[in-house]
This record gives C-alpha cells, sequence and structure tokens, in this order.
C-alpha cells in the first residue's frame, strides 16, 4: 500500500505517516515545509520545523518538499498512491485575514488540485476541513454558564447550518473546499471524504494563539510564559486527540463510504478554554499566569461534534479521554523544552 500525505511534516500529517508506517505502508510526507502559523508562537520556527521532518526521517519516511500548489508536481508524486490524506493547508483565521491570498491560493487552489489528481486516477482521499464552516451565528446559541458556554442541544451535526454569521477568508476557503469535496463526490462518484475536524491536540503539535490551542496552553503552562485567552475563557470544544484522528483516516479508508462528517470527541471530551487550564494546572501542580484580551473577529465560543454519521458509516469514534490526553502531550512537552524556548517571554 502507498499512502501519500500533503503537510506530511506538520502535527497532523506527521501521525498519520507514522501511523501507515508502523502498519507497513509506503509513505511519502509532501509538504512545503513553510508552516507559517509558527511565525506566532515566538518558539523557533526553525527548531519547529525541522523537528518532524528529523523525526520523519528517522523511521524512514521520504520527506518531499514541495507545494500543493503546484499540480504538475504534485501528480508526478500522487498518481500511483493508493491513499491519499490532504493534510496540507493555511489553518489560522488571523493569518486568513492578513493574506487572504495565501489562504486562497492554499486551502483553495492546492486543495483543487488534490481533488483533480483524486479524480483522474480514482485515488480514494480524504480532506481536512473544520467545523469554523458551520459559521458563528451558533454563537448566538449559547447561554453562559459558571465555567463554559451552554447549548442546547449540546452536540451539533452534519445537517446544520454552514457558514453564517461574521465570516473570514478562512470560513470562506475551508468552505469551498468541504463544498468541492461533496460536489466532486456527486458529480464524479469518487471516494471521497471531508472531515470537519474539532480541537485536535497531540504531541509534535506546535501551538499557537490562533490555532492548536490546547498544546499552546500546555506548552506556555509547563515553560512558565503567561497565556493568553481572547475573550472569557468559556470557550468549548470536544477537543480531539490526534491518535483518534488517525484511526478516523483509516476507518474511511476500509469502508470508503463517501460523504462530509464530524469528527470530533463529542460531549465526552468537551472542555471550555478555562476548563483545559484548570486541568493542565492539576497535572503540573502549579498555576498558570493568564492574561485576557478582547475576542478576535470570527471566533467560535461553542462547538461540540454529534458523530453518530461517522459511528454509523465509518465504524469510527473517538477514545481517548482529555485526562489522559492533555496528560501525555504535557509529558511530551516537558521531554522537549528546549523546541519552546522564547526570549523576553516573561
Amino acid at each position: 500500500m502507498k499512502v501519500l500525505v500533503t503537510g506530511g511534516a506538520g502535527f497532523a500529517g506527521s501521525h498519520v505517516c507514522e501511523y501507515y508506517k508502523n502498519a507497513g505502508a509506503k509513505v511519502i510526507a509532501y509538504d512545503s515545509l513553510t508552516k507559517f502559523e509558527l511565525r506566532r508562537t515566538g518558539y523557533s520556527t526553525e527548531k519547529a520545523r525541522f523537528h518532524n521532518v528529523d523525526f520523519l526521517k528517522k523511521i524512514g519516511i521520504d520527506v518531499v518538499k514541495e507545494d500543493i500548489r503546484d499540480r504538475e508536481t504534485l501528480e508526478s508524486y500522487a498518481k500511483k498512491a493508493d491513499f491519499i490524506i490532504h493534510t496540507a493547508a493555511q489553518p489560522a483565521m488571523t493569518i486568513s485575514w492578513e493574506d487572504p491570498e495565501l489562504d486562497f491560493t492554499t486551502n483553495v487552489v492546492g486543495s483543487f488540485n488534490v481533488l483533480e489528481i483524486a479524480r483522474k486516477y480514482k485515488i480514494p482521499t480524504v480532506s481536512c476541513a473544520t467545523i469554523h464552516i458551520y459559521g458563528n451565528k451558533i454563537n448566538d446559541e449559547v447561554k453562559e454558564g459558571k465555567t463554559r458556554y451552554i447549548r442546547r442541544p449540546t452536540e451539533i451535526d452534519e445537517n446544520h447550518r454552514l457558514v453564517e454569521g461574521l465570516l473570514t477568508p478562512l470560513h470562506a476557503s475551508k468552505h469551498t473546499l468541504d463544498l468541492y469535496t461533496q460536489t466532486y463526490i456527486d458529480t464524479y462518484k469518487l471516494p471521497l471524504a471531508s472531515f470537519r475536524l474539532t480541537g485536535l491536540y497531540g504531541s509534535r503539535q506546535f501551538g499557537g494563539e490562533d490555532h492548536g490551542w490546547v498544546a499552546n496552553f500546555a506548552i506556555r503552562s509547563v515553560m512558565g510564559y503567561p497565556l493568553t485567552i481572547f475573550g472569557t475563557g468559556k470557550q468549548v470544544r470536544d477537543i480531539l486527540h490526534i491518535s483518534d484522528l488517525t484511526r478516523a483516516f483509516d476507518a474511511f479508508y476500509k469502508k470508503q463510504k463517501a460523504g462530509v462528517y464530524n469528527i470530533g470527541g463529542g460531549t465526552k471530551t468537551t472542555l471550555s478554554l478555562i476548563e483545559c487550564i484548570h486541568l493542565i494546572e492539576k497535572i503540573l501542580g502549579k498555576k498558570s499566569k493568564i492574561k485576557y484580551q478582547p475576542s478576535r473577529m470570527g471566533d467560535l465560543v461553542y462547538f461540540v461534534c454529534n458523530t453518530t454519521k461517522a459511528q454509523k458509516n465509518l465504524g469510527w469514534s473517538a477514545k481517548v479521554t482529555p485526562d489522559k490526553g492533555v496528560r501525555e502531550l504535557v509529558n511530551w512537552v516537558q521531554e522537549n523544552k528546549h523546541l519552546f524556548e522564547i526570549k523576553d517571554a516573561k
């Protein structure tokens, strides 16, 4: 079996590569290695960029430094793949409004290239969308509780209205990918899926304030740096451990039931930002330093996935609890403090 992973040197991509390598597949990690989203973390972009690359090479995975926006080159590597997992993306909402061209060319043009190759060679392909495509009008449906926002019903399924509320370029680009995936399923009868992902976390994640917030909180708490919360801290997500996502990709490949899927932890993995910080404090046995800032444009204050469709069609559901997964992440950060040194962070 040959698997091509776009964004293969990123957080999710590197774990997918590792998963399939361990399963005996021939794996290609296809990545431009730009990692624009790391610029705001304050950590060394170079250290972070090459940490995952070095890890992949160490376990015998080929890393191809190329860009998904170059279709001809992408096709030359992807055309003989048995499975494409498309994790490459511009993931940060703030970058999307600061550099909409980068957001569009990466998330729309690059993703279109992946879908066209999947169509031409009839390759099963999963693309990564986001729960942000539901839009932030969901914010109007919640009530404020003591430590989190509350909504009834608790979970949101794939039939909920999309792209409502105050929108950013990231909403548009990720919705376009999701919509094109569904279009290619309907028009060309291809084995494709779009995974609408919730808050991912795990080892080898270099989280910043505008993406990867669980990792950001873990890193800054371990290092003794102040944490920034935008808004009240009561924002809610059903966080998803990276090992559960890798199983979801494999579940799709085995079943190949095309469609769009919410991929999250559901009610059992739900945490607010402040609850996540309290969990990290409990693990570390020390208090975190917290700074509050106003909410940011486009922020979604609540999302909890209903994953019934994935359970029914793919036989998949999340397994890792926040207590176990966050503890594992904190341990990884403690073992790799050299990656997170910031001058004048305090």
